[in-house]
């Protein structure tokens, strides 16, 4: 800021007004443009047109400690961490991002409901689609809300930074490799009803798992997999609907889904099984 401040003023003080005549010369031929090539010189270089003179926006030693910035995450809501404040899962990101779901259909499209309302468009692939049929309707459908495919029928869906995708795949305990992968601002949703022999490959590829609740041999399992502490693996048998450890690389937090009445209205109560 500082040397776009000094070459701006130095600009407008120094070559200002418009170019001069030579009176000397009966006014015949102008003085040399050195006032315009200057002004054009820093328009070029991005400083735009020469405005009127403001003081300088500064903040003392003293007051430093009073400026607060709004930094947060963005993303959706996925719910409330153990001391109620809002867990936010950033979905729509400009690398590659996956995410396995060990639980219930009911937090996979809550999940896709609330991406939905930050504006990604969401393409599920199903073997069951009837059990997407009324979210579908309610959403709109088509390209602009959620759009349902059968299992390897999931077309390209032309991601970008303006329209951000999430991709469910609701394929069972074996889904198959994906024809459509995670790619830039397209995220990628593996839901898996219990632990498979598929699971530890799809959970070592993953940058986040979520489990729900399992029985004490797959946390077990579980645990060796993910290097989960003995309370996690003594916890996970025990959850209650709508709870889900989700575990990143450097971090483990329990999270407690919350749904609003629109949401109550159209998928239910939590609930782990379907």
């Amino acid at each position: 800021m500082t040397t776009a401040t000094t070459q701006t003023a130095q600009g407008a003080g120094a070559h200002g007004g418009p170019p001069r005549t030579d009176a000397a010369a009966g006014g015949a031929q102008a003085a040399p443009d050195t006032g315009g090539r200057q002004a054009r010189g820093s328009l070029r270089s991005g400083f735009g047109l020469f405005g009127p003179r403001h003081g300088r926006h500064t903040l003392s030693v003293d007051d430093l400690d009073t400026l607060a910035l709004p930094i947060g995450d963005d993303g959706v809501v996925i719910g409330v961490d153990a001391q109620g404040q809002p867990a936010v899962l950033g979905l729509n990101r400009p690398t590659p991002y996956d995410v396995v779901l060990i639980g219930g259909l009911w937090t996979a499209q809550v999940l896709a409901l609330r991406a939905a309302a930050t504006g990604a468009r969401v393409a599920v692939e199903t073997g069951r689609a009837q059990a997407w049929t009324q979210m579908m309707h309610a959403m709109g459908g088509g390209q602009n809300g959620l759009a349902v495919y059968d299992v390897g029928r999931v077309p390209p869906q032309g991601a970008s930074a303006g329209t951000p995708v999430l991709v469910v795949r609701d394929c069972g305990m074996r889904p198959p490799r994906g024809r459509v992968v995670s790619g830039p601002w397209q995220s990628v949703l593996t839901l898996l009803p219990y632990l498979s022999p598929v699971a530890p490959r799809l959970v070592r590829q993953a940058r986040l798992v979520g489990v729900q609740r399992i029985s004490p041999d797959e946390a077990a399992e579980l645990g060796r997999t993910m290097g989960l502490s003995r309370a996690d693996v003594d916890t996970l048998p025990t959850l209650p609907d709508g709870v889900t450890l989700w575990c990143s690389d450097r971090d483990r937090q329990y999270v407690t889904t919350q749904p609003t009445d629109a949401e109550v209205g159209l998928l239910g109560t939590p609930r782990r099984m379907d």
